[in-house]
């Protein structure tokens, strides 16, 4: 993989992070849980984020490794939660994780693009 997948998979991430803050922005937590499609398009793209987490803590050992301060193993296990237990999915959760989890995941994210560009082609190791 090049180091332009690497900068790719962080945009996924940033790029679902942020739709899922717009999908609530200006709701309240009692207007959250009233309303299944913003339900719905949230969880999907936490889902996104996990998915592409889970490929970055396979593809990208080195990378993941050199930046602890990202919740790359959390983000993976939420996401398995919701995909093994769609039926139990806590929506107070994922409403607590798109108000705090997610902005703080798009500063994070966006702190560590740059190594992202510039990292080597091969973290296989």
């Amino acid at each position: 993989m090049s180091g332009n997948r690497l900068v790719d998979y962080l945009d996924h991430i940033a790029q679902a992070a942020q739709q899922a803050c717009n999908y609530v922005e200006g709701m309240d937590r009692r207007t959250f849980l009233a309303d299944r499609r913003t339900q719905q398009a949230t969880i999907l793209n936490i889902i996104v984020i996990g998915e592409v987490a889970t490929r970055l803590l396979q593809g990208h050992v080195a990378f993941v490794e050199r930046h602890p301060q990202i919740p790359w193993r959390s983000m993976k296990g939420m996401r398995n939660r919701i995909a093994h237990g769609y039926f139990d999915i806590n929506l107070d959760v994922v409403w607590e994780t798109v108000q705090t989890a997610l902005p703080e995941l798009l500063g994070q994210i966006s702190a560590i693009r740059a190594d992202a560009a510039t990292w080597p082609d091969d973290d296989s190791k």
